[in-house]
């Protein structure tokens, strides 16, 4: 039996998520499909705008993220404390812009004063809070609309995605870097691409794109430590990455070009400096970027903090403890 989703997500343990949508049978996401004769990699930009379009109304941002033929990878940061600064005003006009036939809309139209609401009234404005910080909300649209785009162009009805997406949960910055670099090097480990600027549809060439144009990411994507500029409340300074810019660029980088040339020996030894700080064992560096999403369930982290988690779940294991004392390293 599947894993409850409430049980799942915990933005009280992390919130920091791996989130997968895979689609049903020969449906195709992208890419080729060899019986149809027919291309569908347009999808792959429907899939990038509309995931950044969300991630701008919702309190979530983007890590990571991979479009591939037939799934994608998102890795997500849900900004509870970003939602609950909001004003009233401000949910209001999120929610509206998600759902033009709503209560949200009436209101904006008819300029219901927010400020003397019934409490019934008040309680739907804080259900819409809520939502607007809920994983699955975020991904319930973000596949809803692919879906009905692609049965639109495909002529037909019915499902488009396998199921409800798959998430797993990030517990420290070792899962969350970790995660992130297996998301961008999907396409290098597929051998759809032979570099990580040369991976279309990743969050890591939009990133190398943006540094060598000179220009700032998307405020729709998690920034890195060196990349922080303005506002420095802790309301703004939620979700930076804990590593810099150029260190992650290398990571993957470096990471690339050994799962390409599929070597299993030594680990150059500019990646090491950085695998050590983020307490992540080099011996089995590329083992854990080349299965990640297999050697855990639905937590990813450290063995101290597995524990941690096992202990606030009440349960008696949980899948990945082992891989996780093999994998990362404990904490300081």
């Amino acid at each position: 039996m599947p894993t409850p989703r409430k049980a799942q997500v915990n933005l009280d343990v992390t919130p920091y998520y791996h989130c997968i949508s895979r689609c049903v049978r020969r449906a195709f996401l992208c890419g080729d499909d060899k019986v149809s004769e027919t291309n569908f990699d347009h999808r792959k930009q429907w899939l990038v705008k509309h995931m950044h379009h969300l991630a701008s109304v919702f309190a979530i941002r983007i890590c990571a993220y991979a479009v591939m033929s037939n799934h994608y990878h998102l890795v997500l940061f849900v900004d509870k404390d970003l939602a609950l600064f909001w004003s009233d005003e401000e949910v209001v006009n999120r929610w509206a812009g998600l759902f033009p036939m709503s209560q949200a809309a009436s209101w904006k139209s008819l300029g219901v004063d927010l400020n003397n609401l019934t409490e019934k009234q008040q309680n739907i404005l804080d259900l819409w809070r809520e939502q607007l910080y809920d994983m699955s909300w975020f991904m319930r649209k973000l596949n809803e609309f692919i879906a009905r785009q692609a049965n639109k162009e495909d002529k037909c009805t019915g499902r488009f995605w396998e199921g409800r997406f798959k998430s797993q949960a990030l517990l420290d910055e070792s899962a969350l870097l970790s995660c992130m670099a297996y998301v961008d090097l999907n396409p290098i480990r597929a051998g759809i691409s032979q570099t990580p600027e040369a991976s279309d549809f990743t969050s890591i060439q939009q990133r190398i794109t943006s540094y060598q144009q000179q220009e700032s990411v998307p405020e729709t994507l998690c920034e890195f430590a060196d990349e922080v500029q303005g506002d420095d409340t802790p309301v703004a300074q939620a979700g930076k990455l804990p590593l810099t810019r150029e260190d992650y660029f290398e990571l993957v980088d470096l990471t690339g070009r050994l799962v390409k040339e599929g070597k299993n020996g030594s680990i150059p030894e500019a990646l090491t400096p950085i695998l050590s700080r983020i307490q992540i064992n080099p011996d089995t560096w590329l083992d854990t970027v080349k299965t990640l999403g297999q050697s855990f369930a639905s937590f990813i982290g450290r063995s101290d903090n597995l524990e941690a988690c096992l202990i606030s779940q009440n349960k008696q294991r949980l899948h990945g403890l082992k891989n996780a004392k093999r994998v990362f390293r404990h904490a300081a």
